[in-house]
């Protein structure tokens, strides 16, 4: 996904405040609703949001920063999300976060320079009877071996 321009961010927030802003503790949902639009919170939004309801920009930056879900930057055209939760690190959930490192050429927590993907460890995807378990895009995959884990990434057609 590209950074998104000035008037796509102001209309993003616009419609998210106009959806959520009258709710108490609006915030959560304000972010949330911005980030389905823009796949992500951009810096330039944070001032708008922050005088919407009434709070500093550092509230609202604390917020984005505090939890993992939210982005401050556009994520990759794909976004492989690795469970990190303890029923997968149990099954083998560190190994294969570090061979999709190194299968997509990326490290976790960073989108790789071509803008392909995003990869990132997530904390429980709910599949922990069926760990280790990973998201791809909207996609969740469960019960990983290395074997499946490299054909999944292989579906993706991008190359480091």
């Amino acid at each position: 996904m590209t950074s998104a321009t000035p008037s796509a961010i102001i209309a993003a927030v616009q419609l998210a405040l106009d959806q959520h802003a009258q709710r108490p503790g609006a915030l959560l949902p304000v972010l949330h609703a911005i980030q389905d639009e823009l796949g992500h919170i951009p810096a330039d939004g944070v001032p708008l949001i922050a005088s919407a309801l009434n709070l500093s920009r550092a509230e609202v930056h604390g917020v984005v920063s505090y939890y993992p879900h939210f982005r401050s930057a556009p994520p990759g055209r794909h976004v492989v999300q690795v469970c990190r939760a303890e029923a997968c690190q149990a099954c083998g959930a560190e190994a294969l976060l570090a061979q999709a490192e190194r299968v997509l050429g990326c490290e976790r927590h960073h989108t790789r320079a071509d803008g392909a993907v995003t990869l990132e460890p997530v904390y429980c995807l709910g599949l922990c009877a069926s760990s280790p378990a990973m998201r791809i895009d909207d996609r969740v995959h469960a019960r990983l071996t290395p074997e499946r884990l490299e054909q999944l990434l292989a579906a993706l057609e991008i190359q480091p």
